[in-house]
C-alpha cells in the first residue's frame, strides 16, 4: 500500500476492516513475525474459519498478504505477512478523501449497505 493519501473509497475500506478487535488482533501479531493460519488461530485463540474470514478481509483491504509454501513434509501452508501501511487521520485528510468518495452515502459496513438505526 503506498503512502499516498488514500482516496475516499480506501479510506472507508480500510478503517471499515479494521474496525473490528479480531482484526486488530490479527494485524498486531502478524507485525512481529510472518505466520500460518493454524498457528495463527491457536495463538489468537479463536477457530481457523473464523480467523480465514478476518484474513480475507485483511487482505481484501490491502493489509496484509500471503503466500503458499511447501513444509518440509511437502504439505502446502499459507503465511500471511503484514504489508506496510501509513495512514494519517486529519480532519483535511478525511476531507480530501471525502471528495473522491464514490461509494454511496449509506454506510458500507463488511460488504452491507445501508444505514443502521
Amino acid at each position: 500500500m503506498s503512502e499516498a493519501a488514500p482516496t475516499g473509497d480506501e479510506l472507508v475500506r480500510v478503517l471499515a476492516t479494521l474496525a473490528n478487535p479480531h482484526r486488530l488482533r490479527v494485524v498486531a501479531v502478524l507485525v512481529r513475525e510472518r505466520n500460518y493460519v493454524s498457528r495463527l488461530a491457536r495463538e489468537l485463540g479463536i477457530s481457523r474459519a473464523l480467523l480465514q474470514v478476518h484474513l480475507r478481509k485483511l487482505e481484501a483491504a490491502g493489509l496484509v498478504s500471503a503466500h503458499l509454501e511447501l513444509s518440509e513434509d511437502g504439505k502446502a501452508m499459507k503465511f500471511y505477512e503484514v504489508n506496510r501501511f501509513v495512514f494519517t487521520l486529519t480532519p483535511e485528510a478525511i476531507a480530501a478523501a471525502a471528495q473522491t468518495l464514490t461509494i454511496p452515502h449509506a454506510v458500507e459496513r463488511d460488504g452491507e449497505e445501508g444505514s443502521r438505526s
